[in-house]
């Protein structure tokens, strides 16, 4: 049986700010709600593309770091250091620079030609519906189990709080159905609105619980210095499973390779991810994106603080006792907070949490379904599908790709949630060539941009299966590994990218010298730097003779 005891003050709380942001999910489709209401993806799926400075900002906090994020990177710290926590500081940083360069001509090009999905512009760009339909699979199931990964940021939160039995399935997993169903209603009814609206609350509840935990709790147990001590005294004892130390307290040589390739890959990847893409589409203008990657760093910050409440946790002796007894690393921010705190400033952390779980995860599936919507449905399916239809086909696809993640959640082991996600991010940073190359040349040739995706997907898959864990012996047991040939352990999905381009390279010459036709480009040199009074493509057309694509633009 459970012998956890509901904390019913931090419970109530949680219920209460979770009843406030779901009333406010649902009263977010009156917000800036256009003439035409949400009837088309651009009102439904990227919010009127009208979101300014500080809503998009928080709509991108609330968006790169997730539930998640604020529950495995601690954990990751309190049970094996740095190289699989620390490392997603020094990303986020490495992140804005991408955002701030590349992320503002993808907005571009996107408002010239009414791109919703990054898929559209690969699409556009080369001429493929092939090499698009790729992008789009990608990030669908991509997506999945990053969704999934957000319900287990709240399941962990209903576990601490004392919810759930280890002998009554339907008791533990009711309130996290319940979650959902609200999740999709009001995902349904509003749109991208909703998450916009409700990360305010989440990223100041979040900001609050951090801030507060990184003043108080090192006070209370000796200082950091005290901490840190702890922290370095643990993960270097010797696991008896393994034979060597539990953790890497500080990077040594040996981990160089493999904690900058982790940061480097993943910040390459996160913006490929549709969601990411999604948040950059809503904006108003260029400049908004800029704007928002010299403020972003802000959330880096944040996140640095909150890594450290994993080595936090292991000075004040946190235990992560899962339902069954196990221990779940997982759990080790929720039960830091519980175990230290005022129950009423406890609820607010975990709320915190469970919040930052619902912003993600309506985003992701509205991206998911925006892929599905555009770049399957229409470009396969119904070519003459119109706007209201689009919009209602999406709506109802976001609802299938949440039913899919609860299942995950529900149905499978949790390990193997974990092991999709790192799936994923090796396979989403395999669509980089074809997003990123085209947003600056044309040179790549579309199928070899093709075949370099499906060699990058293979590798990438074929090497996470041979990482076994040497505790469990299962297979898919990290996502690091030794370059081929070499004694360097990297992050596989950067092995698989370097091999993805250089495919994609040697074939693009191979098909020019056969002289194989490449598709048409819709897009044209001034695309790319087009701000938000610039007009779209199609008001051009109609007001101005027809020209060719590269030719010089009727309107500068």
């Amino acid at each position: 049986m459970n012998g956890r005891e509901i904390n019913w003050i931090a419970l109530i709380i949680v219920i209460v700010l979770f009843v406030i942001v779901a009333v406010m999910g649902f009263l977010a489709a009156r917000w800036r709600k256009s003439d035409e209401g949400l009837h088309s993806l651009d009102e439904w799926g990227l919010g009127g593309r009208g979101f300014g400075t500080w809503i998009t900002w928080f709509l991108l906090g609330g968006d790169l770091y997730t539930a998640y994020t604020f529950v495995a990177v601690p954990a990751a710290m309190w049970a094996t250091g740095a190289v699989t926590g620390f490392f997603a500081v020094p990303y986020t940083i490495v992140l804005y620079p991408i955002i701030f360069i590349i992320m503002s001509r993808l907005w571009s090009v996107s408002h010239r030609h009414g791109y919703v999905t990054s898929a559209d512009f690969v699409g556009g760009r080369y001429g493929s519906r092939w090499l698009s339909l790729a992008v789009a699979i990608t990030g669908i199931v991509a997506t999945m189990p990053y969704i999934a990964l957000q319900l287990v940021g709240i399941k962990a939160v209903l576990t601490v709080l004392g919810l759930g039995s280890s002998e009554n399935v339907l008791l533990t997993d009711l309130p996290l159905i319940l979650a959902f169903v609200v999740l999709a209603a009001y995902t349904y009814t509003s749109g991208l609105r909703a998450p916009a609206m409700i990360a305010v609350v989440k990223d100041l509840l979040i900001y609050l619980s951090v801030i507060v935990a990184v003043i108080y709790l090192p006070i209370k147990f000796g200082g950091w210095d005290t901490i840190f001590g702890a922290a370095e005294t643990k993960l270097g004892t010797v696991n008896q499973a393994t034979g060597k130390p539990a953790g890497v307290f500080i990077p040594g040589g040996a981990n160089y390779s493999a904690y900058w390739t982790l940061a480097l890959g993943s910040a390459l990847a996160l913006f490929m991810y549709p969601h990411s893409v999604t948040g950059v589409l809503a904006s108003k203008g260029r400049n908004t994106i800029r704007r928002n990657a010299a403020i972003l760093p802000l959330y880096s910050l944040m996140l640095g603080f909150l890594a450290l409440l994993g080595y936090v946790a292991i000075k004040a002796g946190t235990k992560p006792t899962d339902l069954d007894g196990s221990v779940n690393p997982q759990l080790v921010v929720p039960q830091l907070f519980l175990d230290h705190f005022p129950a009423w400033f406890a609820g607010v952390a975990l709320a915190a949490i469970a919040i930052g779980a619902l912003v993600p995860a309506a985003i992701m599936s509205i991206a998911a379904a925006n892929l599905f919507t555009r770049n399957v449905y229409r470009d396969f399916i119904r070519p003459d599908v119109d706007p209201k239809t689009e919009a209602s086909v999406s709506k109802i696809v976001s609802l299938v790709v949440k039913v899919g993640a609860l299942i995950f959640v529900v149905a499978m082991d949790q390990t193997t949630a974990i092991n999709l996600q790192l799936l994923g991010g090796i396979w989403i940073l395999q669509t980089f060539p074809a997003v990123v190359a085209g947003l600056y040349t044309r040179w790549f040739d579309r199928w070899a941009l093709l075949a370099g995706w499906a060699v990058g997907i293979a590798f990438g898959t074929v090497s996470a299966y041979n990482v076994v864990n040497p505790v469990t012996h299962a297979h898919f047991g990290g996502s690091v590994a030794l370059i081929p040939g070499t004694d360097f352990t990297v992050y596989i999905a950067v092995t698989a990218f370097a091999l993805n381009l250089i495919v994609a390279a040697v074939l693009t010459l191979v098909l020019r010298a056969l002289k194989v036709p490449a598709g048409a480009d819709k897009t044209r040199p001034s695309d790319y730097g087009a701000d938000e009074t610039d007009p779209k493509i199609a008001e051009i057309e109609r007001t101005h003779r027809f020209v060719e694509p590269g030719d010089a633009p009727p309107v500068p």
